[in-house]
């Protein structure tokens, strides 16, 4: 994607379509419309029979002659009161899904005029309307000759007096460019994105981003680490698992530190516990927490945020074979708390457990957050439109929701209370790694609690409901959406600069 800017319409490039904006008084917007010199008289036809009403999303395509494009496009922006930059963001959206239907590369957008927003949140929200679903993952399907080839939106050129857009765009790109690199990883295939290919993966990021550290522990240095719960699950799978850490350190005067830990299960059978027909099909997906890591991580560092941050991501398949690990037995972690399996579908929490401690005892974070697709029981709670997030620490609370607000990655706060630790209690080890479907989410997020010592904040988020869509929605494509990586870039935009 490139981008350009234009100050006046009359000065526009040669392109394949012009969006024109309008509120849902679009008459009014109209006669007002700062760049309305040059445009054809049909516009104001179209606008005086009312066939077009300006709301939101609503998009009306027409096809002129003697201009620089052949199609102008009509936008509905919706109410100007009730307008908020997530109202924008689906607009755009469905303006980008439409251009890609037509297979239109090269844009002009006449950036509208809205007192209410600071110009980055203007154009951050028309950017990521625009970038997020300009996405196809298609390296696998072959094209009927007959058919046209899907080609993705590549320039847009900004008609604005505003004089930072491409500035602003250009960040948007960058973390747009992440989201879809998480988005490849999910979608591809399981037989391709396994542990050692996560690990590899990391490895040419540190070659290539030199700001970026890259550390991986194979199979023989995670059981030098007595890392049993992660090599407990591993036991299934003829594929080693790998323990990636990345750190970046955008403020190295500072000791603040945020750690993200993403769930990398590469591939989840059930094990032994093993998953029904409908049930797996997608299971390709339980390392969308991991590859949200490799987003948020390649974000911030080519962004050149001042923050300082390590993702952590174990990642194993969970399969299965006669030395899959058995539920009843017990298993050591790394932190030394015994744990009776009790369910070998509940493999996350465990791989997740080693490296919550791992983490707290070695990377001195200032706070740690986990990225996972922990429970179908969060998705059954609040569906795609939120994410679970739980924690004791209403500072970090507070931080992840204003964040998830303003990304529109939202988050729902669910409660840990101490009376969720009574299911966990085991007669013949320090815990149960499961005890039913009754408060799934929560009793998942309180295992994991009993790895992060009390003094460090930290927080679960279980994104089982919005990592993967069976449909497109929205601005999001169907499939991996890449979420987290919005939410996490815009909850360290808080922490830029901190000195301690």
């Amino acid at each position: 994607m490139e981008f350009s800017q234009t100050e006046h319409l009359e000065k526009r490039k040669k392109s394949d379509l012009l969006v024109l904006p309008f509120w849902n008084d679009h008459q009014k917007a109209f006669k007002s419309h700062s760049h309305k010199a040059n445009l054809p008289k049909i516009v104001e036809d179209i606008l005086s029979l009312e066939d077009f009403k300006g709301k939101e999303g609503e998009v009306l395509f027409l096809y002129v002659e003697g201009q620089p494009e052949q199609r102008i496009c009509l936008l509905g922006l919706g109410s100007q009161e009730k307008m908020t930059t997530e109202s924008l963001r689906k607009s755009y959206g469905t303006l980008a899904k439409a251009c890609l239907s037509k297979q239109l590369k090269h844009l002009n957008i006449i950036v509208p005029e809205i007192k209410k927003l600071k110009e980055e949140e203007l154009v951050q929200a028309i950017a990521e309307g625009l970038l997020l679903p300009n996405y196809h993952f298609n390296r696998y399907k072959h094209r009927d000759p007959e058919d046209k080839e899907e080609t993705l939106i590549q320039t847009i050129n900004w008609i604005a007096q505003h004089p930072n857009v491409v500035e602003i765009a250009e960040k948007v790109k960058i973390i747009c460019e992440a989201i879809n690199i998480a988005r490849d990883l999910v979608n591809d295939n399981a037989d391709s994105i396994t542990p050692p290919y996560l690990a590899e993966y990391a490895k040419e990021i540190g070659k290539k981003e030199s700001e970026i550290k890259t550390t991986v522990l194979d199979k023989k240095r995670i059981e030098k680490e007595k890392m049993g719960l992660l090599l407990a699950v591993n036991r299934g799978s003829d594929i080693e698992p790998a323990f990636i850490m990345m750190e970046y350190l955008g403020n190295p005067e500072s000791s603040d530190k945020t750690v993200i830990i993403g769930k990398g299960v590469t591939y989840d059978t059930g094990g032994l516990n093993l998953k029904p027909t409908g049930g797996m099909e997608t299971m390709k997906t339980d390392m969308a927490g991991g590859a949200a890591c490799f987003g948020i991580i390649l974000a911030v560092s080519r962004l050149k945020m001042k923050v300082n941050i390590a993702v952590v991501i174990p990642t194993t398949e969970n399969g299965i074979d006669a030395k899959s690990f058995k539920p009843g037995d017990v298993y050591t972690s790394y932190s030394g708390k015994t744990v009776e399996m009790t369910n070998s579908d509940a493999e996350g929490r465990l791989i997740l457990a080693d490296a919550l401690a791992y983490a707290a005892k070695n990377l001195n974070p200032s706070r740690i957050i986990d990225l996972a697709t922990l429970t179908g029981a969060i998705d059954i709670a609040l569906g795609p439109e939120a994410a679970g997030m739980m924690t004791t620490n209403d500072v970090l609370a507070d931080g992840l929701t204003a964040a998830g607000n303003i990304s529109f990655e939202r988050l729902w706060r669910m409660p840990l209370f101490d009376e969720y630790k009574e299911r966990l209690k085991s007669d013949i080890a320090d815990l149960k790694s499961w005890n039913g479907r009754t408060a799934g989410a929560n009793v998942a997020a309180t295992f994991l609690g009993q790895f992060v010592p009390s003094e460090i904040p930290w927080a679960h988020i279980d994104i089982a409901s919005t990592a993967y869509m069976t449909e497109a929605r929205k601005y999001l494509p169907k499939y991996a959406t890449g979420y987290g990586v919005r939410l996490i870039v815009e909850f360290l935009r808080h922490y830029e600069a901190v000195k301690k």
